[in-house]
């Protein structure tokens, strides 16, 4: 079922699938669409959000209106719009900092948090500002080259060099899913919730109550520690690293991602 739900004035896309419990949400990466969960099925009800200025409906959002602040308070209004409670969110790379703010912030609507390629923040000021600039720069670049050539980058990073792992088709519709973006607000989500901006909730981590699960790729070694750092940090977390996959492991390994999900402690 697809649904566009308006909070602030801003129209929401939200395809919900399933049935009963439990309830998953899911939160993409920068870049990306709900779409790009479209292979993660677990059992229950799943709940698929373009998060705020992403997909190819978005309408252009300011700098301002992207802060974490204002995307929380929206989100907030979105699972209140959608009798959502209890869930277990998922986030990857931005998604999974977007998802663990709102956990920070409304810790009483998560029953568990997936965390894939994630990290707390940035610890010190220095790197923060130091992050600023370089998104700073990705932005520029993006606004005067356009979202193509941005795309193009994006792919090269190696970051992202084990995904051509996956079928040409798969890296065809990944692909489609950035260049269908809003190239304004892309830079302006940089800007706005990049890794540079966000809070730092390294000192915090240990204030979550709720099971966490660490999702990370074995290849992608730099998220891989970060995600060890989450795991010692939070009172219940467990990590666990898929073999042979890298950042984005939900598109490099969809089977073992779900069970992953599904999986008791």
């Amino acid at each position: 079922m697809n649904k566009v739900v308006t909070i602030n004035d801003y129209p929401y896309q939200v395809t919900i699938e399933g049935d009963g419990q439990p309830t998953w949400v899911f939160f993409h990466g920068f870049l990306g669409s709900q779409h790009e969960f479209s292979a993660i099925k677990p059992k229950g009800t799943c709940v698929y959000i373009d998060l705020l200025g992403f997909g190819m409906a978005a309408p252009t959002v300011s700098v301002e209106r992207l802060s974490v602040s204002q995307q929380i308070g929206d989100l907030k209004q979105l699972f209140d719009a959608l009798n959502l409670e209890q869930v277990h969110l998922v986030g990857y790379s931005m998604g999974a900092r977007l998802a663990l703010s709102f956990a920070m912030t409304y810790p009483e609507m998560i029953k568990q948090l997936i965390l894939e390629s994630g990290t707390a923040g940035l610890p010190s000021i220095d790197e923060q500002v130091e992050r600023q600039q370089k998104d700073e720069k990705l932005a520029q670049r993006l606004e005067k080259n356009g979202l193509p050539d941005f795309v193009a980058m994006w792919e090269q990073l190696p970051l992202f060099a084990t995904q051509s792992q996956v079928t040409e088709t798969i890296q065809m519709s990944v692909r489609q899913q950035r260049l269908n973006q809003v190239a304004v607000n892309m830079a302006n989500s940089l800007r706005a919730f990049g890794t540079g901006t966000m809070p730092n909730y390294w000192e915090d981590l240990e204030q979550l109550t709720m099971p966490v699960t660490v999702i990370t790729g074995a290849l992608d070694t730099k998220f891989t520690d970060l995600g060890q750092r989450l795991d010692k940090a939070i009172r219940q977390s467990r990590q666990i690293i898929v073999p042979e996959v890298g950042h984005n492991v939900h598109l490099e390994a969809p089977e073992t991602y779900t069970e992953i999900l599904e999986s008791d402690w």
